[in-house]
């Protein structure tokens, strides 16, 4: 698959939560929102695996919303009892591929070398990765922020072979380990440096060659309160949004208040 889109990109990552009527409930909410606001973003849908194609079978308007999955195995197929295939998300029509997220960290033990592993095997299938790089606090202290991001990206260019076409068709989202769950974001100047810093990091890596259809957006603690900050000045593609997407009044408000900032700011 192929990313063609200058809309911005806002991600839903419900996390381990969910059930049949909150999913319901939610799809027929964000049904309420005026078609040309949602043609207006690309809307990227990450519910529990056991609920993709539930979500899937009732997205009332196929062509613009996507559905993704929050994790993949670093296999194709064979006995890993309790893992899920890229093979499988494919078959069953998901689009994006959530990789490398901070909680996976932590509470699983992924390596960057497992990521940069998932990595591939969702490039490898033309589905479109969504890369997960950040500091911690202490990091973010000592001044490394770009050292951390820096060697993140370095992982995933040492495994793949074509280094100029590793990020084609992809997404990374900046999302300071920090910032998540705690209500606190970076300086708006902090996130455009970064976002900045990551985009001309990965072209100074395949010059004289291009990227081509690569995006980096935002993740950590996203609100209704904060979209027009975060997109003010352009910096960010888009957002990856947590515990906010799962309140359909919250989730509704970003979507709007996206689209109003983005307006006004291309004015």
């Amino acid at each position: 698959m192929t990313i063609l889109t200058k809309k911005k990109i806002i991600i839903a990552n419900w996390k381990l939560n969910g059930n049949l009527i909150l999913i319901k409930n939610l799809l027929e909410k964000i049904s309420l929102i005026p078609g040309y606001i949602l043609k207006s973003i690309d809307l990227i849908l990450l519910p529990p695996h056991v609920y993709l194609l539930e979500v899937k079978r009732n997205l009332f308007k196929k062509d613009e919303i996507y559905i993704g999955a929050q994790n993949i195995d670093k296999h194709f197929f064979g006995a890993y009892t309790g893992e899920t295939s890229v093979l499988m998300l494919q078959d069953i029509g998901v689009k994006y591929v959530l990789i490398g997220h901070s909680e996976r960290k932590k509470y699983h033990l992924e390596s960057e070398k497992s990521i940069s592993e998932k990595f591939k095997i969702v490039k490898s299938c033309n589905l479109i990765p969504i890369l997960c790089i950040g500091e911690t606090k202490k990091e973010k202290q000592l001044g490394q922020t770009e050292i951390i991001c820096k060697k993140q990206i370095d992982e995933i260019f040492n495994l793949l072979e074509h280094k100029d076409e590793t990020f084609n068709n992809s997404i990374i989202a900046y999302e300071p380990i920090w910032s998540i769950g705690t209500g606190q974001i970076p300086e708006l100047k902090e996130i455009n440096e970064i976002i900045s810093f990551i985009k001309n990091y990965i072209k100074k890596k395949i010059f004289p060659k291009k990227v081509k259809n690569f995006f980096v957006i935002y993740g950590g603690s996203v609100n209704s309160n904060n979209v027009q900050r975060i997109f003010k000045k352009g910096g960010s593609d888009g957002l990856l949004v947590g515990a906010a997407s799962l309140s359909h009044k919250d989730f509704s408000k970003i979507i709007y208040n996206s689209y109003y900032t983005n307006k006004k700011e291309n004015i």
